[in-house]
């Protein structure tokens, strides 16, 4: 499921992709993923388009919630828990410093 995932994703252009291993640090998925789209539409899209793969693929309807703003989309596929954002409202969250992962900004390039 993260294979799809991120490969959806990244398909349809969103920004900044970063994966955080949770196993062992969370009982409520084992990967969470963290993506930037452009604008609210863009948010909005990929996180229509992710939950029309995810049913097609794996026969689930995973819940999402914010699609209606698509400031900040949050999808539970089960193992896979997925958070598109508008970048400004990422950069207010900080999630990946949450997590303890690398922001993409403080990632190395290369």
């Amino acid at each position: 499921m993260l294979e799809l995932v991120l490969h959806a994703l990244d398909a349809d252009k969103a920004e900044d992709i970063v994966t955080i291993d949770l196993q062992g640090r969370s009982v409520m998925a084992d990967q969470m993923v963290i993506a930037s789209g452009r604008s609210s539409r863009q948010v909005g899209a990929l996180a229509q388009k992710l939950l029309d793969r995810l049913k097609e693929r794996f026969r689930i309807s995973a819940r999402a919630e914010g699609r209606d703003t698509g400031d900040w989309v949050l999808i539970d596929a089960g193992d896979v828990v997925v958070h598109i954002f508008r970048p400004e409202v990422r950069a207010f969250y900080q999630l990946e410093k949450m997590w303890g992962a690398a922001a993409p900004a403080d990632r190395p390039q290369g």
